[in-house]
């Protein structure tokens, strides 16, 4: 475990917490909420490093935990001195930005039966965490954030920890005949494209044949489509990933999904796996009758 970075994800209720755990979660992190401090020292002793898919471990510890305030830095001291390398992650926001998101959920704050008010509430547990927030390793007011700027800025927290963090991106070709992928994030129909359809002894052929990718890949409408939509795909997947997608999916549509879209879906899968390796390959309709 001492390999393997860990985060522990505290501040202010109401200041987005949650989103940050799903952002952490999404960028291959082993996530637990509400985790007993006391706990701590035992759970790090479980061999979860032995997940070669795992980046590193994120939990959530804050005053919903009646021991929290009273025992996290005796834990925490005692960690380091073992070894343990772990940052402290610490949110918060303005208070009437705290009190309008209780207000739109309308749960309540974990202070709520000790206070008065949920602005007294807040108040409290800003004094009673200002220790915690003066040692933390980094703060975010997430005030002015999205839900997704949020979630980039986390992102990005996990990159500059030498942390890989990689988009998933799914390639699926299909026919328009049988209905569009409904978890397409982008859909490009191709069946402006030379059909070999209505080639004889080609229509009985699938488009991972090499006959069929020759006839596609080699019209000169194919190549220039090709290259434009490829310098598109260039540009806009980064662009996704700086806004903190987790998955895109690519839909590439032909009349069948069984010779043009298998042909250009599967171009579009060797350009982008030069560049990243989170990336697979689905040919829903290949084998529907024609």
């Amino acid at each position: 475990m001492k390999q393997l970075i860990i985060i522990i994800i505290t501040g202010l209720s109401g200041s987005g917490k949650s989103t940050a755990m799903a952002a952490f979660e999404d960028a291959g992190f082993y996530c637990v909420d509400n985790m007993p401090v006391a706990l701590l020292p035992k759970f790090l002793e479980l061999p979860i490093e032995n997940d070669t898919g795992i980046a590193g471990i994120a939990l959530a510890m804050d005053l919903r935990e009646k021991g929290f305030l009273s025992e996290y830095s005796a834990v925490f001291d005692s960690l380091k001195k073992e070894g343990y390398a772990f940052e402290i992650l610490f949110l918060e926001a303005e208070e009437d930005i705290l009190v309008q998101r209780y207000s739109a959920t309308r749960r309540q704050h974990p202070l709520s039966q000790q206070a008065k008010s949920l602005l007294e509430g807040i108040r409290a547990e800003k004094k009673q965490l200002a220790d915690l927030r003066a040692v933390s390793d980094k703060i975010i007011d997430t005030s002015n954030f999205t839900v997704h700027e949020l979630k980039a800025s986390i992102l990005e927290i996990a990159r500059k920890s030498k942390i890989k963090v990689s988009m998933r991106i799914q390639v699926v070709s299909f026919g328009f005949k049988y209905g569009i992928p409904h978890d397409a994030d982008l859909i490009i129909d191709v069946r402006f494209l030379i059909n070999p359809y209505f080639v004889s002894e080609l229509k009985p052929l699938d488009g991972t044949d090499t006959k069929i990718k020759k006839f596609v890949l080699n019209h000169t409408d194919t190549k220039t489509f090709l290259d434009k939509y490829m310098e598109l795909l260039d540009y806009l997947i980064p662009m996704y990933e700086k806004e903190g997608k987790s998955y895109l999916t690519l839909g590439i549509g032909c009349t069948g999904g069984r010779h043009r879209s298998v042909t250009i879906a599967g171009a579009i899968f060797d350009h982008i796996r030069k560049t990243k390796d989170q990336i697979e390959i689905i040919h829903r309709d290949i084998n529907q009758s024609s």
